[in-house]
């Protein structure tokens, strides 16, 4: 059994992971931006499948103080940290760089940059201090440079948590801790469909490439949450829609068809 800290797991893939550790045997502590979503987060953890430990703190990830704070709850709530996973995130996906707010670019940029990396100290620090444990950085679109339309901010967020995360792995070597990154791919969540409900025309002209390149968190976290566990190499890339997946899905006839994963959420 190990124990696991998700930031930003109140809601989205970050919430799909918890669900699926406990599922598993795993103990794990879930964070959000207010104690009543957090709250409620453990609530619904808990009446799902499972009967290992839940709990729960309310944390703002661009304080650094407050991920000191988290990291002894959970060891205090739990007896320790095995898996530290950094995915809070933000995402204003559907304007150009130039029309982005300043209110959004700060909110990617705190939330985005800081909140991983101030994230990561603090895990680095604390598993190393016990000589083991693994630390994994959930990144995104543009975190592999490719540049996406409405994305410029948001990609260069997670364009830089790529390089940082690289290179957090080279100072760890030889400690005992794992240093890794998780591309899950383009998810629905209820960040994705608030953006989807910005640009709806977007959308409806993307809807054939979106019905194949999208999934839903719960048909990714398992595969995600199994490979975190079983991953023993430092600088571990771990991604869902791999290009081979990918040249799967576009080459099988009316899989965005039957797939249609808009369909499910009325899009």
């Amino acid at each position: 059994m190990s124990n696991v800290v998700i930031t930003g797991s109140t809601k989205g893939i970050g919430h799909a992971l918890a669900r699926d550790f406990r599922r598993r045997g795993h103990q794990v502590v879930i964070t959000g931006r207010s104690q009543q979503a957090v709250d409620d987060a453990v609530g619904s953890l808990t009446a799902g499948p499972g009967q290992a430990r839940v709990v729960g703190r309310a944390v703002e990830v661009s304080d650094p103080t407050q991920h000191e704070e988290l990291w002894a709850f959970a060891t205090a709530e739990l007896g320790g940290v095995d898996l530290w996973i950094n995915n809070a995130g933000v995402a204003h996906t559907t304007q150009p760089i130039a029309a982005t707010t300043s209110e959004a670019v700060t909110a990617m940029v705190r939330t985005n940059l800081l909140g991983t990396i101030f994230g990561s100290q603090t895990a680095v620090r604390g598993l190393t201090a016990q000589g083991h444990g693994k630390l994994f950085n959930v990144l995104g679109g543009g975190s592999d440079g490719r540049i996406r339309p409405g994305m410029g901010v948001y990609g260069a967020t997670k364009r830089g948590l790529d390089g940082f995360t690289r290179a957090l792995a080279k100072e760890v070597a030889g400690t005992g801790v794992i240093v890794g990154q998780i591309r899950p791919g383009v998810l629905i969540t209820e960040g994705w469909l608030r953006e989807a409900a910005a640009a709806p025309e977007q959308v409806r002209a993307q809807a054939k490439a979106l019905s194949i390149i999208t999934d839903d968190v719960d048909d990714v976290a398992p595969e995600l949450v199994a490979r975190m566990l079983a991953s023993t190499k430092n600088g571990d890339e771990i991604a869902w829609l791999t290009t081979t997946r990918l040249a799967r899905r576009f080459l099988t006839p009316g899989y965005a068809k039957k797939h249609d994963i808009l369909a499910r959420h009325n899009l």
